[in-house]
């Protein structure tokens, strides 16, 4: 095996950090993938996989798109006179465009954007972001209840197989 095949990762190397509950308690429409501006000590938490996304959210202010709540906390080797804030706001690099039509969804169809993923592509940490709405109780229970047939139906199978 040659030593590039080696040294490249898996997709599941890639990933840094999941939000698993914001498809539960959202409908997403669209996904969007942003860049994000970080300090050197939230990349090396980051390659060291210290991130936590659920409890983040996606906010747009004076045409610029912004990540608040996440939470990176810094290794214990981080330099003591830099100010670390794991909670910091920290700033999504998006086109133009795309936040463009991210104002017109949020603001007059009353969508939300919430944080999906957090991951690295080509040595950049992405953020994917959806473009979402809210779920009724009824459609989560909806949700769950097609969920657990698909996984009886699988067992049902895999029996008579």
């Amino acid at each position: 095996m040659s030593s590039a095949k080696r040294n490249k990762k898996t997709g599941s190397d890639r990933v840094i950090a999941v939000n698993r509950k914001a498809r539960h308690e959202y409908q997403v429409e669209k996904t969007y993938e942003a860049g994000l501006a970080l300090q050197g000590w939230e990349v090396k938490s980051l390659r060291a996989g210290k991130a936590q996304i659920v409890d983040a959210y996606v906010t747009i202010r004076n045409g610029e798109a912004w990540m608040l709540g996440g939470n990176i906390p810094p290794l214990p080797s981080a330099s003591t006179h830099v100010e670390t804030d794991p909670q910091r706001t920290r700033k999504l690099l998006l086109h133009r465009s795309e936040i463009d039509s991210l104002i017109g969804a949020t603001e007059r169809r009353g969508y939300t954007l919430i944080p999906l993923r957090l991951y690295w592509e080509r040595g950049r940490a992405k953020l994917e972001i959806g473009l979402a709405k809210g779920k009724k109780l009824h459609d989560k229970r909806a949700a769950e209840k097609e969920r657990d047939w698909q996984r009886q139906k699988r067992r049902i199978l895999k029996e008579h197989a």
